[in-house]
C-alpha cells in the first residue's frame, strides 16, 4: 500500500525564477525504508511546459533542501499567476517501489 505524504514549500522571491533554486520541500508522514526522493514541479495552468525536478537521497530529515534538485525550472508565469504543483513520490533503495506519495500546490507569484 502508498502511504500519503504531507508536503509544504514556501515560494523565495517573486518575478520569473526560471533559473532560481528549488524552494526547500518540508515532508511529514515519510514511509520507513525510503531511500530516495523523486520530485517533480507542475504549473497547473500550462502542464505541457516542463519544470523538471529530480530524484535525491532520502536522510530523513523530512526535508528537500532548497537547490538540491539539479534539472529543476523555477516557475516563470507568462502572465498573471499560475499555480504549482510539487509530487513527491517516496522510492525505496533499488528505485523499484513506490512507498509513499505527496503534493502541494500554490500560486505563484
Amino acid at each position: 500500500m502508498v502511504q500519503d505524504m504531507g508536503v509544504k514549500f514556501e515560494w523565495v522571491g517573486s518575478g520569473c525564477a526560471l533559473s532560481s533554486p528549488n524552494p526547500e520541500l518540508r515532508l511529514s508522514n515519510v514511509p520507513q525504508g525510503t531511500a530516495f526522493l523523486k520530485v517533480t514541479m507542475t504549473d497547473l495552468d500550462v502542464p505541457t511546459f516542463n519544470h523538471g525536478g529530480g530524484t535525491v537521497a532520502y536522510d530523513g530529515s523530512g526535508v528537500v533542501p532548497a537547490g538540491a534538485l539539479k534539472a529543476y525550472s523555477g516557475p516563470c508565469p507568462p502572465s498573471g499567476s499560475h499555480t504549482y504543483e510539487f509530487r513527491v513520490v517516496a522510492l525505496d533503495a533499488q528505485k523499484e517501489f513506490i512507498l509513499g506519495k505527496g503534493t502541494a500546490a500554490k500560486r505563484y507569484p
